[in-house]
Order: structure tokens, then sequence, then C-alpha cells
């Protein structure tokens, strides 16, 4: 019994010694120094609020464009390719092979690549396509997807640059001319929401396009208003561009890079 009292009184002092450091600590922190509540009263009050930056309600992708104008062997006329230049599409040699087979690889991959982060969306692959076959794609799409959206993904590195009237190119049934498809009758037939990723040279000029389109409709709603006229509906315009390189930058040549290095993954 008496062992049993003598180890009781051991643990009292151990405990007695403990809390004399923790005591210390307790005093330590509840400086001033330490008290942070204080500190942010003292200093003014940040009244700008963060900025709300994701989207509330998530939208469907539902239906995929994937526009290839890559003419593989011909390049188009102002373009000044280095030597060697960068060739690699979709992590596809279009070289290896013979040019349609190639094409057809280079689409399946691309198609491929998409899928890994949409994989129930629709897809359809317009491969060396014709102004015609744009239009009936993005018409039946956007006839389907309702009020889902479409993504329209465009390579242009077989063709002319994009004009400075804001047209890219495709070509004619027996692919002997480059014609122009302009971006105005693009947005027309893939209409609203939308996301464009326009992996080509100068590929900025379909952002500015679509920049300014905004812009002058923003500006006849204001004339609208201004002169009495009822209030148009609120514009439902939903439309996400991404550009390769700005409107007077070409893609990178460098052989060591694949040529669509905007898009490559």
């Amino acid at each position: 019994i008496s062992a049993h009292i003598q180890n009781l009184k051991q643990i009292s002092r151990d405990s007695q010694i403990l809390q004399a450091p923790m005591e210390l600590l307790d005093s330590h922190f509840s400086n001033n120094r330490y008290d942070i509540e204080g500190e942010n009263q003292d200093k003014p009050e940040n009244k700008e609020q963060p900025v709300e930056w994701r989207v509330k309600t998530r939208m469907k992708t539902g239906y995929v464009a994937l526009v290839m104008a890559l003419n593989i062997g011909i390049d188009p006329p102002n373009i000044m390719k280095t030597e060697p230049c960068a060739r690699v599409e979709c992590w596809v040699d279009p070289f290896e092979k013979p040019a349609n087979e190639s094409l057809r690889s280079i689409g399946k991959a691309l198609q491929t690549q998409y899928e890994r982060w949409q994989p129930r969306a629709r897809y359809k692959q317009c491969l060396d396509p014709t102004l015609e076959d744009i239009k009936k794609v993005c018409k039946s799409m956007r006839r389907n997807a309702k009020r889902e959206r479409i993504l329209f993904h465009y390579n242009g590195r077989g063709v002319p640059f994009p004009t400075k009237n804001s047209e890219i190119w495709v070509f004619n049934k027996n692919y002997t001319q480059y014609i122009p498809l302009s971006i105005f009758d693009l947005d027309s037939w893939v209409g609203s929401p939308a996301i464009y990723v326009m992996d080509c040279n100068k590929a900025e000029i379909a952002l500015k396009w679509f920049a300014r389109f905004e812009s002058q409709q923003a500006l006849k709603k204001a004339r609208k208003e201004a002169n009495g006229d009822p209030k148009p509906p609120e514009s439902t315009r939903d439309v996400i561009v991404l550009s390769a390189c700005g409107q007077d930058e070409l893609l990178p040549t460098n052989p060591e890079l694949p040529a669509d290095l905007f898009t490559a993954c």
C-alpha cells in the first residue's frame, strides 16, 4: 500500500511539472500580438468581394463536330514551312501511311482524345469537308442538341490563313479549290450555346469576330431602349472561343513539337 501511495505522489508531482509549461504557453499565445480577431478589427474592412466565376448550372456538351482540313501532302499557297517542320497530328505522323488512311487515323485519334473528356457525346468527323458538309452537320447537330452545347473543333493546317473578313477555309467537292466559310454563317448554323476550338494559323480572327458581333448586338439593344422601343428579350447566347494563336501569329513549326500543339493531349 505504501508503495502505491508513493507512486500516486510521484504522478501528482509529474502532472504539476507538466502543467507549468502549459500555463506558460497559454499566457504566451494569449498575448495581444497573437490576437488575430483584434488585429483584423484594427484594419479597414476589405469591401471587394471575390468574383464568383464558376458556372452555377452545368451544361451538357452533347454534340461534337471534328473538322479536319488537312489536305495531307499539299501545302496551301500562303504557307511557308521550315524544313524540317512539325508534322505530327494527334500523335499520328500523316506521312507514314497513304494520305486518306492517315486522315482517317488522325480523325479517329482526335475523337478518342475528346471521348476521355465526354464519352457520351455524339461525334461527327468532317475530314477535308466541303462547305455543304459543314452546313449539313452543324444544322443537324443544333436541331438535335436543342439547348445543349455544341463543340466545333477546327484544324485548318491544310488550308490558307483565315481572312481579314473573318473567313476560314474548306474545300470544293473535287479538292481543286479552297472555299471560304464565313464565321457569320458558321455561327448561324451552330447557334448557341457553343464552344469553338480554333487550331489554325491566325486563329484569333475568329475570336475577334465574336467579340465584335456581341458588341454590335449590345449597341443595337441600347439604341432601341434609348428610342423607347419595347425591351427585347434577354439574349441567351453562350459562346466560348479557344484560339491557338493571335490574329497575326502562326502556329509553331518546331519539328520536336506536334503540329497541333494547342490541342495535343
